[in-house]
């Protein structure tokens, strides 16, 4: 898994490259990533999620993790460009509520505000 860093104004997106599983050691990456950028004061994370073809429940758990410490360090984690895929899984496991997704960048950085 990659993971690539860019600013649109005050939000931070973090376009994901891979799949984001337990056995690529992914989900500990996107965890490291989202807890580097809150303690840089980043606080506006969006997650480019388009390039994902597969997540497996590590990963996922490491989603729901990310999204819970992003709100506790008075942040905000919000999803781009899901796959019907993951939307599809995040829809069966009753995890879509939690999440605020988006499929444009425009749309998803214009609702940070």
């Amino acid at each position: 898994m990659q993971l690539e860093e860019r600013s649109v104004g005050d939000v931070t997106v973090i376009k994901v490259t891979g799949d984001i599983t337990l056995s690529s050691g992914g989900d500990v990456m996107l965890k490291d990533k989202v807890q580097s950028l809150l303690q840089q004061g980043k606080k506006k994370l969006l997650l480019d999620l388009g390039t994902v073809a597969y997540v497996d429940s590590g990963g996922l758990g490491q989603l729901v993790q990310c999204n819970v410490t992003a709100s506790k360090n008075g942040g905000a984690l919000k999803l781009l460009n899901m796959t019907k895929r993951l939307n599809d899984l995040l829809v069966l496991t009753k995890l879509a509520s939690i999440f605020d997704s988006h499929d444009s960048e425009d749309a998803a950085v214009k609702s940070f505000s």
